[in-house]
């Protein structure tokens, strides 16, 4: 159980590094840039879990670290998971509410379409 609880706590440390790198970038009407920022969340609540699990890998029984690992990974990989999804639908409602109202139909339209 040392190195699953090693490697929670360095997935932890990494994941709250993206997460805090995303947070720190400026913020800009990039989609993408958008994306990740607004994924960070996720990152620091994925990261908080895997350390729980870390933390419970190196200090419990081997049969109640097992559980509490597995429960804790599968956490933050479900709550990345449903992040990375809700950041996606975010990013492109963002992105669709700033495209042009002409929808490629130029003749009807007053904008440039490109």
């Amino acid at each position: 159980m040392v190195i699953a609880g090693v490697l929670c706590m360095c997935a932890a440390v990494a994941s709250a590094g993206f997460g805090t790198w995303s947070l720190s970038r400026p913020a800009v009407v990039d989609t993408s840039a958008l994306a990740l920022r607004a994924l960070a969340p996720t990152q620091l609540a994925a990261a908080i879990m895997l350390a729980a699990g870390g933390v419970v890998a190196l200090a419990a029984s081997p049969q109640t670290a097992l559980v509490v690992v597995i429960v804790c990974v599968a956490g933050a990989l479900g709550t990345l998971g449903a992040g990375s999804w809700q950041s996606a639908r975010f990013a492109l409602r963002t992105a669709a509410a700033g495209a042009p109202a002409c929808a490629g139909s130029c003749a009807v339209c007053t904008q440039t379409c490109h």
